[in-house]
């Protein structure tokens, strides 16, 4: 009898080994499973608070929906203000901020006008400030009507033109605040980052056409639904990758013109993290006093992108 029970116990041994193993299959799938929600819950929070800052970015007094005007420049004297007789005539401020200068030599010199309320970079200012255009780093801020409005020089092609901004704009009191695709990590990308030579230009067109040639360090390549697709990076100097670029959502779902994308530069492994889920408006999508870069032919993606911002909201009536 004991030795005809010998492979009934195997037997019984054998499917409890089994039996354990099953268990064990199924807690490792099930810590697999739960890590894997616990981490795309940890990603999608990782862009909605990215989102909620843009959006508080875009929302600062001095942030782009509180532009309210462009004035383009000519060689030589100028007087600027609100008042009719101004040849650079501002739709707010003191009647006369002052005289402004394009010399020949490629500065800009504003001299004040005698007791108009006005500060530079903050602080109350007389006489003549020599103005830093933002070609060449942060832009000299000229203050009035008590802090709410500024203008700064910009430098776009050559010319120089006075950007200026109100913070009590509608378009920023009234902003309807920002729409967008779901979250998708399907459109989250580990691209290959391939280099260009050292010093390679790509030419930008901008929204009112003028080319400048921007530094073009290289392009990344990444692969969607077996497809292949490349975008080239620009380098505005702040140790990040610029893209601009258009998919097939432009101009149905997401603007027309084009959106926007950073990314950290590549790693060791020649990696770049493309996240779409990132991709927002450009400041020409909500102001027609910006100048903004438009997608070279090479960044036109023929890829519906259905990830970051869609079009703008409407502004209530």
């Amino acid at each position: 009898m004991r030795l005809s029970s010998l492979p009934v116990l195997a037997l019984s041994l054998l499917l409890a080994a089994c039996g354990g193993s099953s268990e064990q299959d199924a807690a490792a799938e099930a810590a697999a499973a739960k890590a894997a929600r616990e981490a795309k819950l940890a990603y999608e929070r990782e862009v909605r608070d990215w989102r909620h800052e843009r959006q508080e970015r875009l929302l600062r007094p001095d942030g782009f929906l509180s532009l309210v005007g462009l004035h383009w420049l000519s060689p030589g004297a100028t007087y600027v203000g609100s008042a009719q007789d101004n040849g650079t005539r501002l739709s707010l401020g003191p009647p006369q901020v002052g005289m402004l200068d394009v010399r020949k030599d490629g500065t800009v010199t504003l001299r004040i006008a005698d007791g108009a309320e006005v500060t530079v970079d903050g602080e109350p200012a007389e006489g003549t400030v020599t103005l830093v255009p933002d070609s060449q780093g942060k832009p000299t801020v000229v203050g009035f009507n008590r802090g709410d409005a500024s203008f700064v020089l910009i430098e776009r092609g050559g010319r120089f033109a006075l950007r200026v901004r109100n913070a009590m704009a509608r378009t920023r009191t009234s902003f309807p605040g920002i729409d967008y695709f779901d979250i998708d990590p399907g459109f989250r990308f580990e691209a290959r980052f391939e280099a260009h030579p050292p010093g390679k230009t790509i030419d930008i067109v901008n929204m009112l056409g003028m080319v400048e040639p921007m530094p073009n360090p290289g392009r990344v390549l990444f692969e969607k639904d077996g497809a292949q697709f490349s975008l080239e990076a620009l380098d505005e100097g702040d140790g990040q990758l610029f893209f601009v670029f258009a998919d097939r959502t432009s101009g149905h779902q997401t603007y027309a013109a084009s959106r926007f994308l950073y990314a950290k530069p590549a790693g060791p492994d020649g990696k770049v993290v493309l996240d779409f889920n990132r991709a927002y408006n450009p400041p020409c999508a909500y102001t027609p006093y910006s100048t903004c870069p438009m997608p070279p032919p090479e960044n036109r993606l023929d890829l519906a992108v259905a990830a970051g911002e869609k079009k703008p909201l409407p502004f209530p009536e």
